[in-house]
């Protein structure tokens, strides 16, 4: 039986005792919640911060991934976790179960911030998801770990790099969630949504980067910004001026309630 609690991480104030929005992070493909460390450490000096763990990932290997059961589990985790109402921000596979989420409890999602999230897995679009699945079944576990270690460790500093490769890579969920994703349509969803959209994205995640008009078009209430020399794991890539576009974006939230 998956202890609950040990599936997300909590920083910050109480959700009473802080005027702010609290805010919950959900991580991309194959990550786990220790992504967003830097995130949770520079916003959690203002706000309720939580990171979970996705269905398939971390914490949450043992539970096969669903798009409904990862929403119902980041549902659950904002009631329990934070104040029954956040603002939601997922990276990459994240993003889509942030959309699902708002399109199926509205409620719960003060406002959604999504980032490498703005392609939909249709048609030729589709196919950078099933290579990346592809690839997680065709390399044996220890030796794409290893790379994926690698590759961290040459790109970021080890305050960002360590967290990440110390929480592992979880090929076996992640594929299962990329396949999962295929050939499902993600602006219906956040049409459905009544409430603020950030589309954050990298100047260097040209996919995301050019699927985010459509689906700025389909947000009820959307804003974008571009992170310049920041890719599809933007929130590494430029962690500070990710963390700022979150806060300013929640300062505007917070400002009209």
């Amino acid at each position: 039986m998956i202890d609950f609690a040990a599936t997300y991480d909590l920083g910050g104030p109480p959700p009473g005792e802080t005027a702010r929005s609290s805010i919950v992070f959900v991580h991309g493909t194959r990550l786990t919640r220790s992504c967003w460390a830097r995130q949770m450490a520079d916003l959690g000096r203002r706000h309720r911060v939580v990171a979970l763990d996705l269905p398939g990932h971390g914490a949450m290997a043992d539970v096969p991934f669903t798009l409904e059961g990862a929403a119902q589990h980041a549902a659950r985790v904002i009631e329990k976790a934070a104040g029954g109402s956040a603002i939601v921000v997922g990276l990459s596979l994240g993003g889509y179960v942030a959309m699902d989420l708002a399109a199926r409890r509205p409620e719960l999602v003060r406002g959604l911030v999504l980032s490498g999230a703005t392609a939909e897995p249709v048609g030729l679009r589709a196919t950078p998801y099933l290579a990346l699945a592809w690839a997680m079944d065709r390399f044996d576990g220890p030796t794409l770990d290893r790379l994926t270690a690698a590759f961290f460790r040459a790109r970021y500093e080890p305050a960002i790099a360590e967290p990440i490769i110390a929480g592992g890579f979880w090929s076996v969920g992640g594929a299962a969630a990329l396949r999962t994703l295929l050939g499902q349509r993600f602006a219906p969803r956040l049409a459905a949504y009544p409430g603020p959209t950030l589309i954050l994205n990298g100047t260097w995640d040209v996919l995301f980067r050019l699927g985010a008009g459509a689906f700025a078009g389909a947000a009820r209430r959307p804003t974008q910004v571009r992170l310049a020399a920041a890719a599809h794991l933007a929130n590494l890539d430029r962690p500070t001026a990710f963390g700022l576009a979150v806060e300013r974006f929640s300062a505007t939230l917070d400002r009209s309630s």
